[in-house]
């Protein structure tokens, strides 16, 4: 597709474009993450769905720019972004950082009375599951050390000391967004939620995890995999047949509160 406004093309990565999509997958990254982290999921997906990636500023081809600090204004300008998109049924899926940024979001599109028709939340705590974290004030080895334990960057890049440290400004930013946010008790959406989870997360226990169904009014549902914090990466072929039932019209199981 086209360059619709400004700088939509910065935001919106589309891999694998799709010329009659029938629905939309937004796809919005971990702490540190970028949009070609998901550029699996456009091509298992094509030609059906617009899968649409977000990249963050601060890096890859946005490394010039400035990261966001602040998930609530984080979430305004993707908001924005998608707001201008061509109308489809939209499905949004985040993992970690990007689960909270999706439910942001979806509070926003609900508001403008054009909320998603599901929310997949990969890889994180409920919105009010509160752990007092500080890695982003950290210096930089300890944030360093951080991103290592979880493993959640491709091991050629773990091993690269410079590239690492490129990416310092972004996952200390990205980080600083997610451990400064707060929720309250109260905030719920319409969508239906589905939340993904690794048996042995240690960002995220099943309790967290669970904890999710009191901020939707809407159906919810929760999948436990094997493996830890980016349990998608090896569990990739499950979590995207999920995705593509769902794409494609086909029921999600809901589990008791």
């Amino acid at each position: 597709m086209s360059q619709l406004y400004g700088d939509d093309d910065l935001w919106c990565r589309r891999y694998q474009p799709a010329r009659n999509p029938g629905a939309r997958l937004v796809c919005l990254p971990h702490a540190g993450g970028s949009a070609s982290f998901f550029r699996p999921v456009a091509v298992a997906l094509s030609p059906d769905v617009d899968v649409v990636a977000i990249q963050y500023p601060g890096r890859q081809d946005r490394r010039a720019e400035q990261p966001v600090r602040e998930m609530g204004a984080l979430a305004d300008r993707v908001h924005a972004i998608l707001r201008r998109q061509p109308d489809l049924p939209l499905t949004i899926f985040g993992h970690s950082m990007g689960a909270i940024l999706g439910f942001e979001i979806t509070r926003r599109l609900e508001a403008d009375g054009h909320g998603p028709v599901h929310l997949f939340a990969s890889g994180r705590r409920s919105p009010t599951s509160v752990r007092d974290e500080q890695v982003h004030l950290r210096d930089d080895a300890g944030i360093l050390a951080e991103v290592r334990k979880l493993n959640g960057t491709a091991s050629t890049v773990l091993n690269d000391d410079e590239l690492m440290r490129a990416a310092l400004p972004s996952l200390r930013a990205d980080y600083e967004a997610i451990e400064t946010y707060r929720c309250a008790a109260e905030t719920i959406v319409k969508s239906p939620i589905t939340v993904l989870a690794g048996d042995s997360d240690p960002k995220t226990t099943l309790d967290e995890a669970r904890a999710w169904a009191k901020h939707t009014s809407g159906p919810f549902d929760l999948r436990v995999f094997p493996g830890g914090h980016f349990f998608l990466i090896n569990q990739a072929d499950e979590v995207t047949m999920i995705l593509s039932q769902h794409l494609k019209g086909g029921s999600i199981r809901s589990t008791a509160r």
